[in-house]
């Protein structure tokens, strides 16, 4: 009979290997190591993400039942101590790496056009306990932060950085990388002048909200569209001076456009494209929804609520493999048609993880392969 992998090989064959073999090299992180390499590590933790493990000591037991499957995917179960020790000490720039790389792949791979590209930059916390000091936000509070550049087109991050959770929104931003002439949405924790005015000159398109208490000069005042939730359009410039009467490095004009919501809030969108109509910027801002719905699919699909370890290195480490896990179930995804609901197709994964069958026939019922005549006797005898 035919042999069918099971669906965690299905996963892994989407790794792209050779590269994190140089990212080991690179970073020496398997450097005097005998018990537990780096791609081991790797593996334990890919699957504790994926199985749903709840934690360290969970992941282990999981492995101890899984060992013959493990070793022809290159695995094996590992001490619950070694597998600790490793996400402490071992680097998590490995793993960043391997994001990025992986990253950059997806990206190419299920972006449909690359003109007029749309970025989301937004920020998630999570809580740590108190044995995180490095994380101490404040009084008996401490937690992390992860900062992500978003394609909602493509549905995949490009980008992500973790830091203490006490951490500046617009001081992780002013790090990411910026890709010239796109366009960029994101919220008031990157209220910054001299931010804005560095993606300006590199031909991008800003869209964010304004401050209630920031004013407008006024400059025009631009017609509105009928029957809609647009309540002004209007282009003036930034107040000229801030704090301490410094000069304020966006000196060009600005475009505000006020919308009401559903709920009757109103909403005061700031852009630096005078072109496109009200309507157009105003889609735009609601897209960020968009990057809200990606941090809680991770944070429930894939239990990153829950941590591993307590130092920086483990939270960076767990964090970017629980990424890694979804841009693997990404491609996964996108090489099927069966399974609509990209979580639905989550959960089939943890729940066939160590099943033998095509990661693209989780719906399908499959019987266990035949492996001798008495097995096939007593298969059609139940039948």
């Amino acid at each position: 009979m035919h042999h069918q992998n099971i669906v965690f090989h299905g996963v892994l064959k989407r790794v792209p290997w050779a590269e994190l073999d140089e990212l080991v090299v690179e970073h020496g992180a398997d450097f005097r190591v005998r018990r537990l390499t780096t791609k081991n590590q790797f593996i334990a933790l890919l699957y504790g993400q994926l199985s749903g493990a709840s934690s360290l000591r969970d992941v282990v037991t999981r492995l101890e039942s899984q060992g013959a499957w493990l070793y022809h995917l290159g695995g094996k179960p590992v001490p619950r101590s070694t597998l600790a020790e490793a996400n402490a000490k071992r680097p998590s720039d490995v793993f960043m790496g391997l994001f990025a790389v992986l990253a950059k792949q997806v990206h190419r791979g299920l972006r449909r056009k690359i003109a007029e590209t749309t970025y989301l930059i937004d920020s998630t916390s999570v809580r740590l306990n108190a044995h995180s000091q490095w994380a101490h936000f404040s009084t008996a509070v401490f937690g992390a932060k992860a900062h992500v550049i978003y394609d909602a087109d493509a549905d995949c991050p490009i980008y992500a950085a973790v830091t203490a959770a006490n951490t500046n929104d617009i001081t992780a931003a002013q790090l990411m990388p910026i890709e010239p002439g796109a366009t960029y949405v994101f919220d008031l924790g990157y209220y910054d002048y001299r931010w804005w005015a560095a993606l300006d000159a590199q031909g991008c398109r800003i869209v964010t909200r304004f401050k209630s208490s920031t004013p407008l000069t006024l400059v025009e005042e631009l017609p509105l569209p009928e029957d809609s939730t647009i309540l002004s359009d209007r282009i003036g410039h930034l107040p000229a001076r801030q704090a301490a009467s410094r000069t304020s490095p966006f000196q060009d004009p600005v475009r505000e456009v006020r919308v009401k919501l559903d709920t009757g809030k109103i909403l005061r969108i700031l852009s630096n494209d005078l072109d496109a109509t009200a309507q157009e910027i105003a889609d735009l801002y609601k897209r960020r929804w968009a990057i809200e719905l990606f941090f809680r699919w991770v944070k429930q699909a894939l239990k990153i609520k829950k941590f591993l370890g307590t130092s920086e290195n483990a939270i960076r480490t767990q964090i970017a493999v629980a990424l890694i896990a979804f841009l693997l179930l990404r491609l996964a995804h996108a090489a099927q048609n069966v399974v609509k609901s990209p979580l639905a197709f989550a959960r089939l994964v943890a729940a066939n993880l160590m099943m033998r069958r095509p990661i693209d026939r989780l719906l399908g019922s499959q019987p266990p392969p035949i492996r001798n005549k008495n097995q096939m006797a007593f298969q059609w005898a139940q039948i």
